[in-house]
């Protein structure tokens, strides 16, 4: 008959780990920083985003050659570019008729590689 006392825990409770961080939300970051990180994430969170990334990793690219290179409508890539500029991953410029997208700084090439690298390793068990 358990009347789930501290004593009824199991003794990692007990040991005094759990409890012990009373501001422990206070290191939480403020909700537009969440909610900026999540809208930079989803940016990475789609194949066709996630291998524009990757036509962008080294160079600077014309809309043009991105269509081409993905086989995919102007459209399709057009709308897949405004979602990475609004997550701020990507930067562009307009020369004459041709706008050329890059990443938008070392941050976005550092995570790009890190995520590919991570994805690549064999699943650990």
């Amino acid at each position: 008959m358990s009347g789930n006392t501290a004593s009824d825990a199991p003794a990692e409770a007990r040991d005094g780990a759990c409890g012990t961080e009373a501001a422990l939300s206070e290191s939480l970051p403020t909700a537009a920083v969440t909610d900026a990180t999540v809208r930079l994430l989803k940016g990475f969170a789609d194949q066709t985003r996630l291998r524009i990334l990757c036509l962008l990793r080294d160079r600077e690219v014309c809309v043009h050659d991105i269509v081409e290179a993905l086989g995919m409508t102007q459209s399709a890539i057009s709308h897949q570019l405004r979602v990475l500029r609004d997550a701020r991953l990507v930067s562009h410029r307009r020369e004459g008729r041709h706008v050329y997208y890059r990443l938008a700084d070392d941050h976005v090439r550092e995570m790009l590689e890190n995520a590919l690298t991570h994805g690549a390793e064999p699943e650990s068990r």
